[in-house]
């Protein structure tokens, strides 16, 4: 009844007392229900957050394509039910026994919601597990955002450096140019801004730890006279103003309550005529609520909203709107590989980090790449001028420049 007609048609069930039932046509993946009551967990509401919980603690597994496994998940979830059938599948759950979570890794902040000290909390609960952890899935450059996959290009290391070339050349960066990166992660922008372009780049973190490997890379490269990283708030920096500014990935941290000041902050430090590319996770699905688990278990406080209403936000700081890009497939491969990365790596990244952690992160990449398969998720890079005397920018007539060798 939770899968209606799609029970087992392609995938497989097995129970904790070695019952299994096979999949009716091409099996994707194999559900493992580990104890008893691991139904009865899962599919208490909220469902969003107790199927994670469920995942999470082992009660219950997936042996195969973890992607379909949530398209399976999202269709038993969203499907419509006579309040009759529901009472019954309730009934049904209840007849089960307990199946006790134990005490699981969950953000549980307090303070003011996008507060300075709540958003250094949340930050850190992501980013600050241990830099190995990362490693089992990243590239070689730690670049924790979608990747670009150019004509010919197939790598991983390869789409990423990519990535951070196209955005700067959409920036178009000059030798010399004052760069700020908000939200830089461990440096690579910075580095590639500072060793390829000329350019003098500041990134800004609330991670200590991208902070310190973003030092030590930097360091490491000779680079201390162009480059820099600093543990700050983008809301807190210091009087100043940049050539350019980049934003790759951060937003989504920012809320939608504080989207204006963030547009306004970015606004104020740039000079007129100046150029600033905001990269961030867009929500396609209009009508869905944000995800429990998402909140709990991996971007406590992360918000979504539609690139309609970012962009009006930065239109109404003072922006104009030059040019949108979406890579929505190119995410959903970086994802995929990513999956396949921590599952080749399982064993430093339980070392690295516990079993909980990848498990957690399996699930949220493997969902993550569904969403930007199915279109319910899109990632968008906007370039935003700020205009100079008389409207002048720093555009192009044309976009050739960006794809000239």
């Amino acid at each position: 009844m939770l899968f209606g007609d799609r029970y087992a048609r392609r995938f497989a069930i097995r129970l904790w007392d070695g019952t299994q039932v096979d999949a009716a046509e091409s099996e994707a993946f194999v559900l493992s229900v580990n104890q008893a009551g691991a139904l009865r967990t899962a599919f208490t509401p909220p469902l969003d957050l107790n199927a994670g919980r469920a995942f999470t603690a082992g009660l219950l597994d997936v042996e195969g394509d973890m992607e379909a496994a949530v398209d399976e998940l999202l269709h038993a979830a969203s499907r419509k039910r006579t309040p009759a059938a529901t009472l019954r599948i309730a009934a049904l759950l209840r007849r089960l026994p307990p199946a006790p979570l134990p005490k699981l890794r969950e953000a549980r902040l307090k303070g003011r919601r996008h507060s300075l000290a709540r958003d250094r909390a949340a930050i850190g609960f992501h980013y600050d597990q241990p830099i190995e952890f990362y490693r089992a899935f990243l590239d070689r450059e730690l670049v924790y955002s979608s990747a670009y996959f150019d004509d010919g290009i197939e790598r991983l290391d390869e789409a990423q450096r990519a990535k951070i070339e196209h955005s700067l050349r959409k920036l178009r960066l000059s030798r010399g140019e004052r760069l700020l990166d908000i939200g830089c992660g461990w440096g690579a922008l910075v580095v590639h801004a500072a060793r390829e372009f000329g350019a003098y780049a500041l990134g800004v973190t609330l991670s200590e730890s991208q902070y310190a490997e973003a030092q030590r890379r930097i360091a490491d490269l000779g680079l201390s006279g162009r480059a820099s990283v600093e543990l700050w708030d983008y809301r807190r920096l210091p009087a100043t103003t940049f050539d350019k500014i980049v934003s790759i990935g951060m937003v989504e941290h920012v809320g939608r309550a504080k989207l204006p000041e963030y547009f306004k902050v970015a606004y104020n430090l740039l000079k007129p005529g100046g150029l600033f590319l905001n990269h961030g996770i867009a929500s396609e699905d209009l009508g869905g609520a944000p995800s429990r688990f998402m909140d709990r278990f991996i971007f406590p406080d992360g918000e979504l909203v539609s690139v309609a209403e970012s962009l009006d936000v930065a239109h109404r700081a003072g922006f104009e709107v030059r040019d949108v890009e979406n890579l929505r497939e190119h995410y959903a491969r970086t994802l995929r590989m990513w999956v396949a990365n921590l599952q080749a790596h399982r064993a430093a990244a339980v070392a690295a980090a516990g079993e909980e952690s990848y498990r957690a992160w399996m699930l949220y990449m493997a969902g993550s790449a569904q969403g930007f398969r199915s279109g319910r998720l899109a990632v968008y890079q906007s370039l935003l001028a700020k205009p100079g005397p008389n409207g002048r920018s720093a555009v192009p007539l044309t976009r050739r420049d960006l794809y000239a060798p």
